[in-house]
């Protein structure tokens, strides 16, 4: 292990953290050293649009807030596992000697019985051996981001000259299996996947050998106003400046996942999950609505309330959450007050209380209320179905999902209540279908018969003419 850099480093006069009671115990901040930079333009990537938060600045996290960061994470926490997660832009763009800084930071100030692990979500386009001997040294888990095979992935997901960058991923993914970096999927779910669900999800599983997943939705937010310059992605544009993203506007982008279709999407991934997987491949969704039924709520997006989420800019800058990067959301900066301090605020707290506070009737109403409470904050801007503003826009899919997946979810549970795998329930369902037959509706939702859906165990590929997904989509 190398000697850490003396901590003269940093002239941060702050004391060690001020426990007050109102703290939260643990929280899963995500840090962002090189700020909203990438060396990608992927056209639904608002976050691009940061840059305007600090204008003409090279986005790039000093040593000094590194270490500051570092400690103040450590010390905050009261719970034996800490999770240094660093996410962007691209983190990549700092090169590995950084990250060897913060994992000696880690070594510095990890309390006695302190468990620290460590997350990178990356595009992979720059990962080699020198970056994943380093992960796999420190056991890193790395998040990949993929959104399928080449024809959906390319579709979005481009360089600055809009070419694909799907054989630039799959050299980066190559580089985590040959050197036995755990890694995880993490896929956005778009207009150009949207119909896809069980063949990107294969892909994930027999391609890239993925036993965790995790499906973003995407949802771009406009205005009338802004609705066209949207439409046009977040790329630098010739003659204006990026306009910076605000979770403001009624609208979506012609790139946004529909609001059912997100649903469908997920069904068409469960039907064969839960026939095939459980147990062997982790959907980070899946595990979460589990888990609910326990009473227990492991995502926020999901939670009753939220607030433990915040991120950090490359400055020191601390933001309420991640989808909140904006100045109203802004909590203060690390090197002025402590960090424990930020996420205990009053302002911090109420933020996380107006999630449970702030649904609509429909919501309080709603049968599978338990399970998704609402959805994120920053998708609830459509009309419910009595005409009440602060809806999820993901409402119709939401509900789809946490409906039709109940029945096996709740076998599940109860399975484990009885001391046995929830991997048995694929043998419930397997004499299910045999007493359903072939030409019932599939429960995904797709309107098939279940013989020409998921009782169809070798689909063609989604994008051959002749498949029935590519019959839905032209």
């Amino acid at each position: 292990m190398r000697t850490c850099a003396s901590s003269s480093i940093t002239d941060d006069p702050q004391p060690a953290a001020i426990w007050r009671p109102d703290a939260p115990p643990r929280f899963h901040l995500l840090a962002k050293p090189s700020g909203s930079t990438c060396n990608i333009d992927c056209k639904y990537c608002f976050f691009l649009s940061k840059e305007a938060l600090y204008p003409n600045e090279k986005h790039r996290m000093s040593r000094a807030t590194l270490e500051t960061y570092i400690r103040q994470l450590l010390e905050s926490h009261r719970m034996p596992e800490v999770t240094v997660a660093w996410q962007g832009g691209e983190p990549t763009l700092m090169k590995v000697e950084f990250f060897r800084h913060a994992v000696d930071f880690v070594e510095k100030y990890r309390k006695p019985g302190q468990i620290v692990k460590h997350t990178f979500q990356t595009n992979g386009i720059l990962l080699d051996d020198e970056w994943c001997e380093f992960f796999k040294a420190h056991d890193f888990l790395v998040g990949l981001s993929v959104d399928g095979p080449r024809e959906v992935h390319d579709t979005f997901r481009v360089d600055r000259r809009a070419q694909g960058t799907f054989d630039l991923v799959m050299n980066g993914w190559k580089q985590l299996c040959k050197h036995g970096v755990e890694f995880n999927i993490l896929c956005t779910v778009n207009s150009a996947n949207e119909h896809h669900g069980r063949s990107v999800y294969r892909f994930f599983r027999d391609e890239l050998g993925a036993k965790w997943i995790q499906f973003i939705p995407i949802i771009e937010r406009a205005t009338e106003q802004t609705i066209q310059l949207a439409n046009r992605g977040w790329s630098e544009q010739e003659g204006r400046k990026r306009v910076l993203y605000t979770q403001t506007g009624n609208l979506v982008t012609d790139r946004s996942v529909g609001a059912r279709q997100y649903g469908l999407f997920l069904m068409d991934v469960f039907e064969e999950w839960v026939r095939r997987d459980v147990g062997r491949v982790f959907v980070q969704l899946f595990d979460v609505t589990l888990e609910a039924f326990f009473g227990r709520h492991l995502l926020c997006i999901h939670a009753p309330t939220c607030g433990l989420g915040p991120a950090l800019e490359y400055n020191g800058d601390l933001y309420s959450c991640d989808h909140f990067v904006e100045p109203g959301y802004r909590l203060g900066n690390i090197h002025d007050t402590h960090m424990l301090e930020l996420i205990a605020s009053p302002e911090q707290r109420k933020f996380g209380l107006d999630k449970r506070d702030s649904l609509t009737a429909q919501c309080r109403n709603c049968k599978v209320r338990a399970l998704c409470n609402g959805g994120c904050p920053k998708d609830r801007f459509a009309l419910s179905r009595d005409g009440e503003a602060g809806h999820n826009y993901l409402c119709a899919g939401l509900e789809l999902f946490f409906t039709q997946s109940r029945h096996a979810m709740e076998t599940m549970a109860k399975l484990y209540h009885d001391g046995r795998p929830p991997s048995d329930v694929m043998e419930t369902i397997a004499i299910e279908d045999k007493r359903r037959g072939p030409y019932v509706p599939c429960r995904c939702g797709s309107g098939r018969k279940f013989k020409f859906c998921h009782g169809n165990n070798t689909p063609r590929h989604p994008f051959d003419p002749g498949s029935s997904e590519a019959q839905r989509t032209s």
